[in-house]
């Protein structure tokens, strides 16, 4: 992250920034917006757009990263061993689907058929380092926050937590999220933990 970024002033640019994004991507799609029309609606130079981000994907990634986190967050529950506790606790995905249906709107720019890809890899690597993470704390604990490291080794199951959990919110997104959060969560849940079970039964010594 830029040193500048203690700068007040350039965290109003990044704000101005991100803030005209939102504003445009609520008026065209995110592949016809150009950095010009971004710094036109912020209301900054375009040195001083380059100061901070490398394109309008770059920018995009960083306007979503309190979204993405809070996502990520929602899969919390799917880190660790399949325990008796993980297998019966509530359901998690009601939190992510819910969470999906609140932002429903940045949600279908940034992932929909004209979002952007790289942010789609952003998003799949957030949530895939957050299921490693929590994989590896004890019983039930979880890490919530966006304190993870940037990347992590191979992983099988945080793979097809990462997968499964962004190809369905991608699928409903795209589809004008049918039904409710609880009834996707109850149509994904015992699917996924079938998955899990799988790999949990494969990686036992």
């Amino acid at each position: 992250m830029p040193a500048q970024l203690s700068d007040p002033r350039s965290r109003r640019s990044r704000s101005a920034l991100e803030a005209a994004l939102w504003e445009l991507v609520a008026e065209h799609d995110l592949t016809q917006i150009s950095i010009s029309d971004i710094t036109k609606r912020a209301g900054v130079n375009r040195s001083t757009f380059y100061e901070h981000y490398t394109d309008v994907h770059d920018l995009a990634a960083s306007a979503s990263a309190a979204m993405f986190d809070e996502m990520a967050s929602t899969t919390a529950a799917l880190g660790g061993r399949l325990s008796a506790e993980i297998r019966d606790v509530d359901n998690p995905l009601t939190r992510l689907f819910t969470h999906v249906a609140d932002h429903a709107k940045r949600y279908r720019t940034l992932l929909g058929t004209a979002g952007s890809a790289r942010v789609i890899n952003h998003l799949l690597e957030r949530i895939a380092i957050a299921a490693y993470v929590n994989r590896r704390l004890t019983g039930t604990d979880s890490v919530s926050h966006p304190g993870y490291p940037d990347e992590i080794p191979h992983d099988p199951e945080a793979a097809l937590i990462a997968g499964a959990v962004l190809g369905t919110v991608i699928d409903w997104i795209r589809r004008d999220c049918p039904g409710t959060p609880e009834q996707m969560a109850a149509a994904v849940w015992p699917r996924l933990i079938g998955g899990l079970s799988a790999i949990d039964v494969t990686a036992a010594p």
